[in-house]
């Protein structure tokens, strides 16, 4: 089967939904199948054999920052890319975004599948809703990554929805690198932004004493406001953004991942990678964070915004070996359950209906 997968955002940026599309594309190929990725921007800087579809600008979109196209360049540029590969599907990712993908929707040559990857309340569906319902209707099949996102653009869209939650190569966190540590440490990965919710995790960290050590990961909005509160604090150490392999080993190495997100989360996906890598797991007790944890069995999930009961939660778990050793148990379960290979033999049995 020939197949696009289209990403509205640019790779060259990290982010859940352009991880997804990628590691769906090699684990398609390795089913046998032929999995062309298409995204804006020189998408062949982080995949490439990737399609880019030229320049980007950033957007403001569920708190975050997305790096879209949907100028007329770009536009040409997809279409032209779809009519030459013969597709027999087209899988668009976040397929309404105002994007490349929203383009090869309204286009619509090809027998064409919409992943849903968003959740919470801000969003753009609010703005534009009619007209997005109309257009919506133009996909043969539409996926969501979790009961959030499908109740989400049920709510704005209608519609009937598979959940085909994200997938995650388990073996390649599993055999990551570990560093030395000499000390409990907590890592945060992420953008910097109010919803990430990592001001939460430095106001806990000042319930604890010096024996622990906090990587922060990534950066954002909330970087400079943040490092000028907490920057004297020697316990935490700004790490910046890191590349897949330095992701790897930290999370390979820490005691414990600390997901303390306030909302807005589809699907934890940092939360997972944690898991697959043999790593405990301490994150807010949102609805994006239940699936991949199985409604918290497979971590310990805590009200968001409280960092009291954010530091007794990693307290707990930094200091009793059978906690972090149950822990373990059940996220290694958890993540074996979202391999990317099974994930994308869901996407197969639903590409075969659209045909």
């Amino acid at each position: 089967m020939r197949i696009a997968l289209v990403s509205p955002y640019s790779l060259s940026i990290p982010g859940g939904v352009q991880g997804q599309v990628v590691g769906l594309a090699h684990a398609l190929r390795s089913l046998g199948h032929h999995a062309d990725v298409i995204a804006p921007g020189d998408a062949g800087d982080a995949m490439p054999d990737a399609i880019g579809a030229g320049r980007t600008f950033n957007v403001r979109v569920n708190g975050s920052v997305a790096a879209l196209a949907l100028q007329p360049a770009a536009v040409a540029r997809t279409r032209r890319a779809l009519r030459d590969g013969g597709y027999d599907v087209v899988h668009l990712h976040e397929p309404l975004a105002p994007s490349i993908t929203l383009a090869a929707l309204a286009d619509h040559t090809f027998p064409t599948v919409g992943t849903f990857h968003a959740a919470g309340h801000r969003t753009p569906y609010r703005w534009a809703e009619v007209p997005l319902r109309h257009i919506a209707q133009r996909l043969d099949a539409r996926a969501a990554v979790s009961g959030p996102a499908a109740c989400l653009a049920q709510r704005h869209l209608g519609g009937r929805y598979t959940i085909i939650g994200n997938g995650i190569d388990v073996h390649e966190y599993r055999t990551g690198q570990r560093l030395p540590i000499d000390r409990p440490t907590v890592l945060f990965i992420g953008r910097h932004e109010a919803r990430k919710g990592l001001s939460v995790l430095l106001e806990a960290v000042q319930y604890f004493g010096a024996d622990l050590t906090v990587w922060v990961a990534g950066e954002g909005p909330e970087t400079h406001r943040l490092r000028r509160r907490y920057g004297a604090d020697k316990r935490i150490q700004w790490l910046g953004p890191i590349d897949d392999a330095e992701k790897r080993s930290r999370l390979r190495s820490a005691t414990v991942l600390c997901a303390p997100a306030l909302g807005g989360e589809s699907f934890g996906m940092v939360v997972l990678e944690a898991m697959a890598a043999d790593t405990p797991v301490v994150a807010s007790d949102i609805e994006g964070y239940r699936v991949p944890t199985n409604d918290g069995h497979a971590a310990v999930l805590v009200p968001p915004g409280q960092p009291r009961q954010l530091a007794d939660a990693l307290r707990l778990v930094v200091s009793d070996h059978s906690t972090r050793e149950g822990l373990r148990l059940a996220g290694a379960a958890q993540a074996q359950m979202h391999s990317m290979r099974t994930v994308a033999e869901r996407y197969v049995e639903l590409y075969t209906t659209v045909r």
